[in-house]
């Protein structure tokens, strides 16, 4: 089938999520170091333009509008204090924007003197992630930016804001070595413990965020973790027989329908392992998958079009529960019982599966009960796969 168009994104409005034990009940202690560091703006744009700091956040796209943009440039050229920024520190000199991100980009576009058109910054934010950057061709590209002068009103209508319609280049001299030499505060944290490396990021990231959106685990998760495996789940998450089997044919904005692919995967090569919470063991999954070679990667790819291919045509309501929604829980259970023997040979002979076959799974009680109560509980997830391998086989 077609894939779908990249630009086509909306909302899901009728997909069953988990309940019960979603979240940890445990708490997990760490040792964390948080150092205040006040960088000025000529410091902090060129750790962005250098690649010492990145910019994860971007995978929800640049939000300001150009007037919100200007009274953060105005502040800084005046010497208004502005709200700090959080660093998480990966390794030495390596550093992501825990929150900050729109006011680091703002600084990023001033001094380029660019800034980005609103219907394209979609399409900006996969340049940014495959270029690590922007390249001068787009940012000079009218199609993707317009000029970055700084609209700002006027206290009263006799008086002229003389920052107005000023851009980076025609500030004055003096105007332009104060906004350089400005400071913001960034606190960098660093994990010391536990020794995993990452499990602090998501953690802080959700509670720090203050963009103004509430983000979703997997926005939060697509954002930190990105990798090449993850571009993988882009691209089979727009493949046409995966799209038939979902509640509508274009992406859901939130990114579930990523999360859905992401837990048949983690399911499939961790499920033996899984403990509560699940947005623990996805984003563990997650951070491993960064390392994971691209002859494997494009197994996965290949191992899931075959399994969707091979499902029964026409039933659009494979993946439903008795309530009559998608639900995660039937996909994840029916996806690791169809790819099992094929991973665990590396070989791409999915189990053939009958539609008679998944309603008998989706009429046994027992697996009902697991799909719609405590649904994240270890008992509940390895009886909806260990019943899925039994009745699919």
């Amino acid at each position: 089938m077609n894939e779908l168009n990249e630009g086509q994104i909306a909302e899901w409005i009728d997909v069953e999520v988990d309940v019960g034990t979603e979240e940890d009940v445990s708490f997990t202690e760490y040792d964390i170091s948080a150092s205040p560091n006040d960088f000025n703006i000529k410091t902090l744009f060129d750790f962005i333009d250098s690649g010492i700091v990145k910019i994860p956040g971007f995978q929800r796209n640049y939000v300001w509008d150009i007037k919100r943009a200007s009274k953060l440039i105005e502040s800084l050229i005046i010497g208004i204090p502005v709200p700090q920024i959080f660093l998480f520190e990966e390794a030495k000199n390596k550093f992501i924007v825990i929150d900050g991100q729109q006011r680091y980009m703002t600084i990023y576009f001033f001094k380029k003197k660019r800034f980005p058109r609103k219907e394209k910054r979609l399409e900006l934010r996969e340049i940014f992630d495959v270029e690590k950057g922007i390249p001068e061709e787009i940012l000079n590209n009218n199609e993707y930016f317009t000029d970055f002068n700084l609209q700002l009103p006027t206290a009263q209508s006799n008086q002229v804001n003389k920052f107005n319609k000023l851009n980076y280049y025609t500030l004055d001299e003096n105007d332009q070595t104060s906004l350089d030499l400005r400071t913001i505060r960034n606190i960098i944290i660093k994990q010391n413990s536990p020794d995993d490396g990452h499990s602090i990021v998501f953690e802080i990231f959700n509670r720090l965020n203050s963009g103004g959106i509430n983000l979703k685990p997997q926005e939060i998760r697509t954002s930190l973790f990105h990798s090449s495996f993850y571009d993988m789940l882009y691209k089979i998450n727009l493949y046409g027989s995966w799209r038939s089997l979902t509640p509508t044919t274009i992406p859901n904005l939130h990114m579930k329908d990523v999360e859905i692919l992401l837990r048949g995967f983690a399911m499939l090569m961790d499920g033996s392992e899984y403990k509560p919470s699940m947005t623990k063991f996805l984003n563990k999954f997650s951070y491993e998958a960064k390392s994971f070679p691209p002859e494997n990667i494009t197994y996965l790819e290949n191992l899931f079009k075959t399994f969707v291919d091979s499902l029964p045509q026409g039933d659009e309501k494979l993946f439903h529960s008795k309530t009559g929604r998608f639900n995660i829980s039937v996909y994840e259970s029916i996806f690791v019982a169809a790819c099992k023997d094929a991973f665990q040979s590396k070989n791409l002979e999915t189990k053939s599966i009958s539609t008679d076959q998944v309603e008998r799974l989706k009429n046994d009680q027992g697996f009902i009960e697991a799909t719609q109560s405590d649904t994240a509980s270890e008992k509940n997830v390895k009886y909806r796969i260990d019943k899925a391998i039994e009745v699919l086989n």
